[in-house]
């Protein structure tokens, strides 16, 4: 008998069909939803089965496509013909670019046909490239959720009222200036979303969203806001924070139902009794009590026209995010305290500047010797434009152990270099924060940095003296006739204490003066010697000084060789200075002592003062010892960061002492049975990979697992770290080291994961606050998932999980609203997610197939594998069951009967 066409509803095997129709495998998850958007050729899947199998495709009634596919634009055109279609998503941000944040996908425009599709309820266009709102979304008579949120729109059209059916709205992170008078007409609206935008009045109208629940306009330019909010008597939450408000209607107090008003960060100097009086406001960031200062010239926070020109944005920790700057300027403040300010005419044209934090890299993000990373890296873009007067940069730091011999600069990377900005610091005592600031006529990236104290000049052809603001003893003579052009020229000191020296050296009778470094912008030498002063060591004067155990050191820019050149120069003393004469910069360093070959010595105390003691730390949550933390953290630290941890953690004692490089690269191995996620991007050859920077914590939370069997007995594993792109120069004694390939191996610490016990309680027993109805997802025949399998699951989610929430189909709110309730704790947020969507999902026979491509979509496919893995034991234990009474084989009977015939 002829093989009938197999219906959309059902799976068929992976890969391309005889016919050449591509499989649709894990992308049809019901006989009426098609999900594309998981394969990178989605779009390609679509149009070929559009083409072979159309009868069926138009049936569709959920399709998702990614807008970052390169054949939407011919997709689009056939989206019109799904007549029944109820849900459409059109989303980017499935792709990222080299620095992993999420790219916006293609989508600039709908087909005007799109319009007809008269049984859409649900759009959601996310992160795409529009511009304006497409005219056909006007036209569709019954949809109630609609998304647009980051998109680049500038307006909403006047007849927007026209979708009166719309319960759903989210413009979130466009670029929204004014809401049409229309918006009011939207009486079935309960949930808006306009937060991040550039909004600066509200129309009246807004007044009338009588059954508006939810209101966020945060995030906006809003100097007030209508009495006509006093209106939304269904109104239970208001987000109104960051904005630039300097006043509130006290009529909000009056609204029945609101139980959150959110007021941080405004310009309130005032608020009204009623509101203030409200048990559920917040209002912490704004200058309440101040008077209105007084406008000053330069100042960019004096005036209240400044004031009303402030932003306050998220920080962009991962993705890139932006703001618009006009010719009119602008202050802009990021919730991780870095600040701008935009003067009046410093961009002639509205300018859409984007921003976001990187975790520095040492392929790129070079440090000289001595310097200390103090920021991460922030970047701002375009890259390379220029503004028409400087912008200002105010940059948080962490402050240096050593601010006598350091100073703190703001360094800048020009796509090929980095140099170093004039910089400002200062202490804010409000914040409690140290903020480096400076001044910029083009955006690229830039980070503080401690370095040596630098002192520079311009040395004429008439000469000139430069000497150390650090020493005030170390000079620098130019004489006359030194150079014909006037070069650039740099001194920095590092002082070493005699009890360093002793300490390094095992010898009391060595002893050195300050390190000098000196460097010019010229490659030529000079013309005639110049002459350096340099004290003599600590406890040597001329009246006592031995000429024989005096040295000159001279070392190249690495400060790898060390050479004696005391017997090349001339050397002058007095009571207390050695003068001698150069005529090339590099490291200088005079030596007092009986030892001969000195360069070796000097080399190896050189190396060692870049280097920094340390302990590692391998703690286990007391509530879930599988979560394991790992921090590489300065020896004067440690007592702290214990003390501070040891609520929440127990574990050993720290490793001992090893010391390491500012921005040298280490490994965490878990090892004796334990093993973490390989597929993570910080893994390497199964090892976790670190960057060690003294003033930033190199901390990192995981969960591990064990392939033993721990319902039996508990695993003794251990975690241990190595050393990975070691310098060369590293001193022999630097670490310890073992014979073999972990010759570079630098501390173990024990893991211990105990014996496993049951967490749930058949009786419906509470876990970790949380209750539950028996979940059983799925149906016998195919394999469920039970209470137990979830919680697994759930145990590897990770900060995942509201990104997994999403492609789950919970809302937005939703996942803010799981969020907050339970903020203390991320393992009550995972399983809050996870077991509110199975209850509501339980009576679905599709809902663990759907939970293995949400997991697909979150780039969680270990997570995808390990649900397919139950089921697949449940669809054997099935079989068995039914081998067992009996009825596999009368199936198999009837099913040979039937082939017969």
């Amino acid at each position: 008998m002829q093989k009938m066409a197999e219906p959309l509803g059902l799976r068929v095997e992976c890969g391309e069909g005889t016919s050449g129709a591509p499989a649709l495998a894990g992308s049809c998850l019901a006989d009426n939803r098609l999900n594309l958007d998981v394969y990178p050729d989605g779009c390609r899947r679509f149009l070929q089965l559009f083409k072979e199998r159309q009868g069926e495709v138009v049936q569709v009634e959920f399709l998702r496509l990614s807008s970052n596919d390169c054949l939407l634009d011919t997709t689009l055109g056939s989206l019109p013909h799904l007549k029944h279609l109820k849900s459409l998503v059109l989303k980017g941000g499935h792709a990222r670019d080299e620095f992993g944040s999420y790219q916006h996908g293609f989508l600039t425009s709908l087909p005007p046909d799109l319009g007809s599709l008269r049984c859409l309820t649900h759009l959601d266009l996310s992160f795409n490239r529009l511009s304006i709102l497409p005219s056909c979304i006007l036209h569709l008579p019954s949809l109630r959720v609609l998304l647009v949120s980051h998109n680049s729109l500038v307006t909403l059209p006047e007849d927007f009222g026209r979708l009166s059916k719309l319960t759903f709205f989210s413009a979130m992170k466009n670029q929204l200036k004014d809401l049409p008078q229309s918006i009011g007409e939207l009486s079935m609206l309960q949930d808006l979303d306009l937060s991040e935008n550039a909004l600066e009045l509200l129309p009246e109208e807004v007044g009338n969203l009588h059954n508006c629940t939810e209101l966020d306009l945060s995030g906006n330019r809003l100097l007030s806001i209508p009495d006509s909010l006093a209106n939304l008597k269904s109104l239970r939450r208001l987000h109104l924070h960051s904005n630039l408000l300097v006043t509130v209607p006290a009529s909000l107090a009056s609204l029945p139902n609101l139980s959150r008003l959110d007021l941080q960060n405004n310009c309130l100097r005032a608020i009204p009794a009623e509101i203030q009086a409200l048990p559920f406001v917040h209002v912490r960031g704004n200058p309440l009590g101040e008077t209105e200062p007084s406008p000053q010239a330069g100042n960019c926070r004096a005036s209240a026209a400044v004031c009303s020109a402030q932003l306050f944005l998220h920080s962009a920790q991962h993705g890139v995010d932006g703001f618009t700057v006009t010719s009119e300027g602008c202050r802009v403040v990021l919730a991780c305290g870095i600040h701008f300010y935009f003067p009046p005419g410093a961009a002639s044209d509205p300018l859409r500047i984007y921003f976001r934090s990187l975790t520095p890299d040492p392929q790129w993000v070079k440090l000289r010797h001595h310097d200390v990373l103090l920021s991460r890296v922030l970047e701002l873009q375009p890259h390379g434009v220029q503004f028409q007067q400087e912008v200002q940069i105010w940059m948080p730091y962490i402050s240096p152990q050593t601010p006598h011999q350091h100073e703190v600069v703001v360094r800048t990377f020009s796509g090929q270099s980095w140099s170093d900005l004039k910089t400002r610091v200062k202490w804010k005592r409000k914040s409690k924060k140290c903020v480096a600031h400076c001044c910029v006529l083009h955006f690229s990236w830039f980070l503080v940095v401690s370095r040596l104290v630098q002192n520079e000049c311009k040395v004429p052809a008439e000469g000139t003296l430069l000497f150390s603001s650090v020493d005030p003893n170390i000079k620098v003579i130019f004489p006359p006739g030194v150079t014909k052009e006037p070069r650039s020229v740099k001194l920095q000191v590092l002082p070493v204490s005699a009890e360093e020296i002793q300490e390094i050296t095992a010898n009391a009778g060595c002893r050195a003066s300050p390190l000098l470094y000196l460097s010019q912008d010229s490659m030529v030498d000079f013309l005639k010697p110049v002459r350096i002063q340099l004290p003599l060591p600590p406890g040597v004067t001329g009246l006592n000084l031995d000429r024989s155990r005096l040295h000159i050191l001279h070392g190249d820019l690495e400060g790898q060789t060390w050479n004696d050149i005391t017997s090349e120069v001339l050397l002058e003393f007095t009571h207390l200075y050695a003068v001698f004469e150069v005529t090339h910069f590099s490291w200088y360093w005079l030596w007092y002592t009986t030892k001969t070959y000195i360069g070796g010595i000097a080399k190896k105390v050189y190396e060692r003062l870049r280097l920094y003691q340390v302990n590692f730390i391998a703690l286990q949550r007391k509530r879930d010892p599988e979560q394991v933390l790992l921090q590489c953290v300065p020896k004067h630290k440690v007592d702290p960061v214990l003390k501070k941890l040891q609520d929440r953690y127990r574990g050993p004692e720290p490793s001992d002492m090893v010391e390491m490089f500012e921005g040298e690269q280490f490994f965490a191995a878990f090892e004796r049975g334990i093993s973490i996620d390989m597929d993570r991007p910080d893994c390497v050859d199964g090892r976790l990979s670190f960057i060690f920077y003294s003033h930033l914590k190199n901390m990192k939370e995981i969960y591990v697992t064990s392939p033993v069997d721990r319902k039996g007995q508990a695993v003794k594993g251990q975690v241990s770290f190595y050393r990975g792109a070691v310098p060369d120069s590293i001193p022999e004694d630097a670490s310890r080291r073992r014979k073999g390939p972990d010759s570079l191996w630098l501390a173990t610490l024990p893991i211990k994961l105990p014996q496993l016990k049951p967490r749930w309680d058949e009786n419906l027993g509470p876990l970790n606050g949380f209750s539950f109805p028996p979940l059983n997802l799925g149906n016998a025949e195919t394999g469920y998932l039970t209470q137990a399998n979830l919680l697994s699951i759930a145990r590897r989610v990770g900060a995942d999980w509201q990104s997994i929430g999403l492609n789950l189909g919970l809302s937005y709110q939703q996942i803010e609203r799981i969020g907050y309730n339970n903020r203390e704790d991320l393992n009550k947020q995972i399983l809050d997610m996870l077991f509110s969507w199975a209850q509501q999902n339980s009576e679905d026979p599709d809902c663990v197939s759907k939970l293995i491509a949400a997991m697909k979509e979150s780039g969680r496919q270990d997570i995808a594998d390990e649900i397919d893995a139950i089921i697949e034991l449940g669809r054997q234990k099935y079989s068995e069951s039914i081998r067992r009474v009996g009825l596999e084989q009368e199936s198999s009977t009837e099913d040979s009967a039937i082939a017969m015939t």
